[in-house]
């Protein structure tokens, strides 16, 4: 009985981390930590509402909590906010989702707790996103002309093409186990992008940090806090010893 408890155990474990990874067929890149810096979480927010809040929506986040990342309630007015959003609105997408869902095959998701969410077994959230936004390339058998490495068959198209350029995967056909499989080889640039692929990926690594803020913009505190509280428990245990010490020292 343990051994079937354990055998379905593993099953959902492996069911699960394959689901939260989104079918990724390759393995994640270390994302960068960026939840300290607050110029690139500012650069991460303006990549969001620039090219990601046109379709997905962050509808448990709003504008005038970018105040905690450096923005003044000002800036925020005059470089993140639509005419017609007030800085206490929440981040909710301009798309129709009847239309979304009949251009893409389903309503873009709502990105407030992404970076959480996406964390699998090969890696967290952050990871998986940082390497999903780095993969896309140009596949005409799709509707929407683009696939995705860790996201193969995605109905999402590249919205940051531009700044990436127009790439090619370059696929080796392998035999394993009787079994022909297409094995990813490299990458082929087509057209240039306005930015270079170091400058693009530094692009990703600051949009993902903002992903990742939004989904707990009190990480930093709590994880401040949480080492307080280490060393007040330390300090505390130190004297508890010490008072038990000289309490039982008389005694024999």
């Amino acid at each position: 009985m343990k051994k079937i408890i354990l055998s379905l155990a593993l099953a959902l474990g492996l069911v699960a981390g394959a689901h939260a990874s989104g079918g990724d067929t390759i393995a994640w890149d270390k994302a960068p930590n960026k939840s300290n810096d607050l110029a690139a979480l500012q650069n991460g927010a303006r990549l969001f509402v620039n090219h990601c809040l046109n379709c997905h929506s962050a509808a448990f986040m709003r504008y005038n909590r970018l105040k905690d990342i450096g923005l003044s309630e000002q800036q925020i007015k005059d470089n993140l906010l639509f005419t017609t959003d007030k800085v206490g609105d929440t981040m909710k997408a301009n798309i129709d989702p009847k239309q979304a869902k009949e251009w893409f095959g389903a309503n873009p998701p709502d990105l407030t707790v992404i970076a959480r969410s996406r964390a699998g077994h090969g890696g967290t959230g952050a990871d998986y996103l940082y390497t999903y936004m780095r993969t896309f390339y140009r596949d005409e058998t799709k509707a929407t002309g683009w696939n995705n490495l860790a996201f193969p068959n995605v109905g999402m198209p590249h919205v940051l093409w531009e700044l990436q350029g127009e790439r090619r995967a370059i696929f080796e056909e392998r035999d394993e186990h009787g079994h022909k499989v297409q094995v990813f080889k490299g990458w082929e640039q087509i057209t240039p992008g306005t930015l270079t692929p170091q400058q693009y990926d530094q692009a990703m690594a600051d949009l993902v940090g903002y992903l990742q803020w939004m989904g707990e913009p009190a990480q930093n505190q709590r994880v401040r806090m949480g080492l307080f509280v280490m060393l007040f428990l330390l300090g505390f245990m130190y004297i508890a010893w010490r008072l038990n010490a000289s309490y039982w020292k008389d005694i024999k």
